[in-house]
């Protein structure tokens, strides 16, 4: 399902719960495709964070990753702000609970910066990665640029728990981004 941001999807897989649990197809290549989702991923990440650790905004300029994210348990708020300068939705961000619970993923595509804050007490999270990291073409977007205008839902007197490269994020106007 499109977002705000057409090419930022939401995918609700279809999960069959019983008594005993539950069963979900977490990747189908066919299916997915036909949803509009690449059929290629390369690599597989996983974190665990705490409640109130935002991770992001992360990209990579040289060799752009598409991401397919999931919380395996636990609840994120997952973003994606658009970097492609020649894009109509160029600076905008689209967001979206993910959980455990709801089971929702988000496909972030090549040339989005991606981030989440965790909201839940402990999160799990997983996504699947487009192509390689890639250190030397790593970029992050400040979190709290007042260009983009984020609204990350963290509780009134609170700052999220940020690594110093988040920390250090550039803005908008001054990130490298895409054509």
């Amino acid at each position: 399902m499109p977002l705000r941001i057409p090419e930022v999807l939401l995918v609700e897989p279809r999960v069959f719960a019983d008594e005993r649990g539950y069963f979900m197809e977490v990747w189908h290549a066919r299916k997915y495709a036909e949803a509009g989702l690449p059929a290629r991923f390369v690599q597989d990440n996983q974190s665990y964070s705490r409640r109130g650790t935002l991770r992001g905004l992360h990209y990579q300029v040289g060799q752009p990753q598409g991401k397919l994210v999931r919380a395996v348990s636990g609840a994120i708020f997952d973003v994606a702000v658009d970097l492609r300068r020649s894009s109509p939705t160029f600076g905008r961000w689209v967001g979206a609970t993910l959980s455990g619970e709801n089971q929702a993923q988000l496909y972030v595509p090549e040339g989005f910066a991606h981030g989440f804050l965790v909201t839940s007490e402990e999160a799990v999270v997983e996504y699947k990665c487009t192509d390689f990291y890639s250190p030397a073409d790593e970029r992050t977007l400040a979190w709290n640029d007042t260009a983009v205008g984020v609204e990350w839902p963290i509780p009134a007197g609170e700052l999220p728990c940020l690594s110093a490269k988040d920390l250090a994020g550039a803005s908008l106007a001054q990130a490298e981004v895409f054509a």
